[in-house]
């Protein structure tokens, strides 16, 4: 078994999924038994690291809320700064907002003011891809602020919800798919 292949066993064996979250019907994947565990932590880091050679990227942007963890170990293996992308109501500043719809709602995401320039080439990461209103909100928002998507990473894809499709022709890069 590759280094990869190794990494991607140890997440795969630490994640779980919970039924009828957040509502019936629904199944979640729960990736804070990987975040707690520091070898999942450790290959979690690699791998989505890895999506991004450090040359390509400027800064990584998080998407809230487990893709703040995730964002702020793989910026940091870059050795690269973080921004977040915060549901509504959460930053002093807004430079701007975007509402879109979940799988069971539908919900608002803002970019902080001041913090992408122009031409900033930016790492996108989150936990899951699921029906991909999370993460086209994330990227609408980079790129209303006139920077570049180099990537979105992400620890697992759910194909069946089609998530993919709604990113257009940006680079995606899943780890898993379920």
């Amino acid at each position: 078994m590759t280094a990869s292949g190794a990494d991607l066993a140890v997440i795969e064996g630490l994640m779980r999924a919970v039924e009828d979250f957040p509502k019936p019907g629904i199944r979640f994947w729960d990736l804070t038994t990987v975040l707690a565990d520091a070898e999942g932590l450790a290959a979690t880091t690699r791998l989505l690291s890895a999506a991004a050679p450090r040359a390509e990227v400027d800064v990584v942007v998080g998407i809230e809320a487990r893709g703040f963890l995730l964002g702020a170990a793989v910026a940091q293996a870059l050795g690269l700064g973080i921004v977040p992308v915060r549901k509504e109501g959460k930053l002093p500043a807004v430079a701007a907002s975007r509402s879109y719809d979940l799988e069971y709602g539908s919900a608002t995401l803002e970019l902080p003011t001041g913090v992408l320039t122009p031409g900033t080439r930016a790492l996108l990461v989150d936990d899951v891809l699921a029906t991909g209103g999370t993460a086209a909100a994330a990227c609408e928002l980079v790129e209303g602020c006139g920077a570049h998507v180099a990537a979105l990473a992400v620890v697992l894809e759910l194909p069946a919800l089609a998530g993919r499709e709604r990113l257009g022709r940006r680079p995606l890069h899943a780890l898993l798919a379920r």
